[in-house]
Formats: structure tokens, C-alpha cells, sequence
């Protein structure tokens, strides 16, 4: 059976201190949508027990009883990969066929910085693997790059959240940059959903990126649909 790695941040505080961590719906609808069909591993760079951002939690299980959010943290499977989630020092991308990265504002603030993941998301890319992040989690790709050395976004068509979106959820400080921002700098031809919120997937060759939370399940059906191929 075909493997697919998920990798989380170990950030659990954002830039001006509140808590942060991976958002419970961009790892729990992808994760429903691949589980039937791949193995999956959870990563991060520290390992065990990545952080959750606690705002989720409340806003997808304690008020929306979302069915997916509220199965994933009742969810002894996963319990068990969170708990032994792999240290990024650990991980062999050769026994992966495809990387997703889910978001929350986490992955902006460890990910871009971390040479390891660098070089994991580096390997992805370059053996033609679906490379895979939504909302803030392409923030883990910036300092990836192809064989000739260039940033993965260079000259492909992205998403991620948006700097609308970022400014609306009041967190423009709260993160080392904007991502949408990032993707341009790094040469990317940045698209997103004309209205806030609005879900978004953009597919350029092996590199599959998500705009926000209502664009989680569409990325799990995108990377579903690329593995399949």
C-alpha cells in the first residue's frame, strides 16, 4: 500500500506569544479522505505529540461538532500516530510516496526555518512526489527547492492563506511573514479564491497547495487523485 507522510509543526506559541499549534480540520479532513487508501506517518521536528492549536478545538469540536474534527481527536489510531509522530531527524523519504503538510499558524513559525525539513521537503519535490501543504503549511516549503536550485514555487501556480485572510484573522504580527507574500517572493504565480474563506486547490505538476481551512478536504481529494495516477 502506497505511504504518505504528514508532517506537523512543533510550534506551539505564535510570534507574540499565544498559543499555536497544527489546525484540527486542515489535518483531520485530509487524513479521512487518504486513510482508507495509504499508510500514513505523522513527523515533526521534535517528534511525539505535535501541538494542536487550541482555537480549533474549540471552534470545530466544542462549537460546530464537526463530524471529521470530532472523530479525529476521539480517534485512537491517530492518538497513537500523534504520540509516536517521527522526529524529522528520523524520517527516509524514500519509504513515502507523497508529503502534506496540514497548516495552522505552527508551520509559519518552525517549518521555514528548519534544514532538515528543508532537505525532506527538497527530496519530495525533486523525485516527482506529490509535495502537498494547505493554508499556512506551504510556509514549510519556502525554503525547499528543485534541481536547478531553485525555490519549489518558482514559476508554479500556488495557493496558501491569503494576506486578506491573514490581516481579517488579525494575525499579520503574529507570524514571521505573510504567505502569500512569500509565495511571490519565491517566484510563485500565487492564486486564491476571490472571497475570503473561499476554498481554493491549485495543482502544478507534483506541487499541490490549499488556501484555508474550507479548502482541506478538496487537498485530500487532490493528493488522493495524484497518488492514483
Amino acid at each position: 500500500m502506497p505511504s504518505i507522510l504528514f508532517i506537523f509543526t512543533s510550534a506551539d506559541k505564535n510570534l507574540l506569544g499565544g498559543q499555536t499549534g497544527y489546525y484540527l480540520p486542515e489535518a483531520a479532513h485530509p487524513y479521512y479522505v487518504l486513510a482508507p487508501h495509504f499508510d500514513i506517518d505523522f513527523a515533526s521536528p521534535k517528534g511525539a505529540n505535535p501541538p494542536i492549536d487550541e482555537g480549533s478545538v474549540k471552534l470545530y469540536v466544542e462549537d460546530k461538532k464537526e463530524s471529521e474534527s470530532v472523530k479525529w481527536v476521539n480517534d485512537e489510531t491517530v492518538k497513537s500516530k500523534l504520540a509516536n509522530a517521527k522526529k524529522l531527524s528520523g524520517v527516509n523519504t524514500s519509504e513515502y510516496d507523497a508529503v502534506f503538510y496540514p497548516g495552522g499558524h505552527g508551520p509559519a513559525i518552525d517549518l521555514p526555518f528548519d534544514t532538515t525539513n528543508h532537505k525532506i521537503a527538497s527530496e519530495f519535490f525533486q523525485a516527482g512526489k506529490p509535495t502537498s501543504a494547505v493554508c499556512h503549511g506551504p510556509a514549510a516549503l519556502v525554503g525547499a527547492t528543485g534541481k536547478d536550485g531553485k525555490s519549489v514555487f518558482n514559476g508554479k501556480k500556488a495557493t496558501g492563506f491569503s494576506n486578506k485572510e491573514e490581516e481579517l484573522f488579525q494575525a499579520t504580527k503574529a507570524v514571521p511573514f505573510l504567505l502569500e507574500d512569500k509565495i511571490k517572493e519565491n517566484g510563485g504565480l500565487y492564486e486564491k479564491n476571490p472571497e475570503p474563506w473561499g476554498e481554493r486547490v491549485v495543482i502544478d505538476g507534483n506541487l499541490i497547495t490549499g488556501q484555508n481551512p474550507a479548502s482541506a478536504k478538496a487537498i485530500g481529494e487532490a493528493l488522493l487523485a495524484a497518488l492514483k495516477k
